[in-house]
């Protein structure tokens, strides 16, 4: 699996050190082992669960601006965890209103010895933000719409959302509600993934 994680590392030219690549292997171990009793993720592979979730998730990271973020309707983990392995220096809120994810994200923070996320069961729109986030992040979660209007507390005056999605959203990019505006869309690259990435970058206007 390191091998695995290795070139396909490389192929993206992500740099990582030696227990990063392991704590994202593990990871993968973990969410393998979990995902026979408490259906975390379509996934099945480990070795595509190293494609489709892991680099999935850090290719973003370059784009990230600042040091605390909230991953909303995380799901397993995804992409706050392995964004988190990657960037130790900032700290990943990761939320989910189901008690089993949340559950499998307090072991992977226990056995990973992940001290820079705080895995917290709640629904979005109920979640007080105290102090307000650098950036708001999502994958799979929802519209851009929604998730700006769900979310629209939760970063700081100058925080950006940040969505992973497939194909370029402009259908919704176009529906954004009064009072946010497009940053930027940011064309991903994942090794061995088929189909289009993308990263969409919103601001309050």
């Amino acid at each position: 699996m390191i091998n695995k994680l290795s070139a396909l590392l490389n192929a993206a030219k992500i740099s990582l050190s030696d227990q990063q690549k392991q704590q994202l292997v593990d990871y993968v171990g973990l969410l393998h082992k979990w995902n026979k009793a408490y259906n975390l993720t379509s996934v099945r592979e480990p070795e595509q669960m190293l494609v489709r979730h892991i680099l999935d998730s850090i290719v973003v990271e370059p784009y990230l601006q600042g040091e605390r973020f909230i991953d909303v309707g995380t799901g397993p983990g995804l992409p706050g965890i392995p964004l988190a392995i990657v960037r130790p220096q900032a700290h990943f809120t990761l939320l989910d209103s189901l008690g089993k994810r949340v559950r499998f994200l307090r072991q992977v923070q226990h056995e990973l010895g992940l001290n820079n996320v705080t895995p917290v069961q709640s629904r979005v729109e109920a979640f007080p933000a105290e102090p307000p986030f650098d950036g708001v992040i999502s994958r799979a979660f929802a519209s851009l719409n929604d998730m700006v209007s769900w979310c629209h507390h939760l970063p700081m005056a100058d925080g950006c959302f940040y969505a992973l999605k497939g194909v370029r959203p402009d259908d919704e990019i176009a529906a954004l509600p009064a009072g946010f505006i497009l940053d930027s869309v940011i064309e991903l690259h994942v090794p061995e993934l088929e189909g289009e990435r993308h990263l969409v970058v919103i601001k309050r206007q």
